[in-house]
């Protein structure tokens, strides 16, 4: 039997990276190899995201990358999967014929026999429970992996097509996430990294039937004993509650990191962009996770040049920033998505989005400088995931999120050491044992 190979390309999130490791499992059951080189690949996978105009265009010069080569492999098909597939399903089959099958993030689990019964080329049903029902397990590393928990969005941001692309709130159940985590733990993963659009709205049924939170998940994952370090992103500010601020402190396993989307420092802005809570809402979470864990590692994501953001609100978001000092955030220039509230008003001129995005930017880099900076001759565990680009050198993670390196002739690879930091960046940390 001649052996068949898959390319996949992920754009965007975390939770899309978990989708191709999934779509991967998926086909590696059905004997198919993962290949780097596309011209090898019997299947072509471009598992998108729909957050950002950018993104979009990616995608579609992708795919006129890929025409050429398919030109020349007969053999191969070309799969869109992911949020574009989900938002755009008609358009993309008519805009590039070329693409053979269109299925969304709730549905790729069909993937494997869609190819297989050469039909049904579009697939966009939201099918969050069965899709997990159908998925295969199998970890692609060996210290840190993801694993998605809760899925979809009913908060209905303004500029956001989230709920259109991924539907409704939906939570796994404990049972299930157990089984999936002690699968990665038994392959040598150490830490887990739980996933969600709104990961901290976790109500999935707990052991004894009753619907239960994020942190109770949390301490249950905690339990296994070869998971060494607990992760969790991306939080929505209003499922920010006491029971996970609190496990923070009481759970040793539990990272103090927390990655916690404001946007706007603009309560008009945040307002308009329904986010259903205010700058003042936000602080108070600050304070109390501060207060129950003093050293915890903020992170946040920005919008610039949102509509009608004046120079106020702008200076505003600034002010928030310089208050909070984030160790690391994300930040965009606005751009108009498809079929959300905010699509037909983008009245800010480009030049005073780009000098205000640079201006937030040099900002937000300057903290994450100065904190990083900070760690220098300091001690600090890392867990250690990959090689890096030079011979003897290994990339890790501190417990803070903050990426490092070292030199070593020792293999270091999932082993978790306590290293002296001797340099930093805004970037990276290097350290030696």
């Amino acid at each position: 039997m001649t052996q068949k190979f898959i390319y996949i390309k992920s754009y965007g999130c975390q939770m899309n990276v978990y989708d191709s490791n999934r779509i991967k499992d998926l086909f590696f059951d059905k004997g198919y190899k993962l290949t780097d080189d596309i011209s090898k690949a019997n299947l072509t996978v471009l598992n998108t995201c729909h957050i950002r105009e950018k993104a979009v265009e990616k995608v579609y010069s992708d795919i006129g990358r890929i025409n050429k080569i398919k030109k020349n492999n007969e053999n191969m098909k070309l799969v869109v999967a992911g949020c574009v597939a989900q938002a755009e399903g008609i358009e993309i089959k008519k805009r590039s014929p070329s693409v053979d099958f269109v299925v969304g993030p709730q549905s790729y689990h069909k993937l494997p026999d869609m190819i297989h019964n050469h039909k049904n080329p579009i697939n966009s049903d939201f099918l969050q429970n069965e899709k997990f029902k159908n998925l295969i397990f199998n970890s692609s590393k060996i210290s840190s992996e993801f694993l998605s928990i809760q899925e979809g969005c009913d908060k209905f941001c303004s500029f956001c097509v989230v709920p259109y692309t991924r539907g409704p709130e939906f939570s796994r159940p404990v049972t299930d996430i157990l089984i999936e985590a002690k699968k990665y733990v038994s392959k040598g993963v150490k830490e887990i990294i739980l996933l969600g659009q709104n990961v901290n709205a976790y109500h999935g049924i707990g052991l004894d039937g009753k619907s239960r939170d994020l942190s109770y998940l949390i301490n249950k994952i905690s339990e296994i004993e070869d998971v060494k370090r607990i992760r969790y992103m991306t939080s929505h500010p209003i499922d920010m509650k006491d029971a996970l601020i609190n496990a923070h402190a009481e759970n040793s396993k539990l990272m103090p990191f927390l990655h916690l989307p404001i946007q706007s420092g603009s309560n008009t802005i945040l307002k308009k962009m329904n986010r259903k809570h205010t700058v003042e809402d936000y602080l108070k979470i600050v304070d109390k996770i501060r207060n129950v864990r003093p050293d915890i590692a903020m992170s946040s994501d920005f919008i610039v040049g949102y509509p009608d953001e004046t120079d106020k609100d702008f200076e505003n978001t600034m002010k928030f920033i310089e208050k909070v000092k984030f160790v690391i955030a994300y930040s965009f220039i606005y751009s108009p998505r498809p079929g959300t509230p905010a699509q037909h008003k983008d009245n800010i001129e480009k030049p005073i989005k780009k000098a205000r995005l640079s201006a937030l930017q040099s900002l937000l880099n300057h903290q994450q400088y100065l904190y990083n900076k900070s760690f220098l001759n300091k001690k600090v565990e890392v867990l250690f995931e990959k090689k890096g680009r030079q011979d003897n050198q290994f990339i890790g993670r501190t417990i803070y999120n903050q990426s490092t390196f070292i030199n070593s002739k020792e293999k270091l690879l999932n082993k978790i050491l306590k290293v002296k930091i001797t340099n930093s960046t805004n970037f990276a940390l290097e350290c030696q044992v």
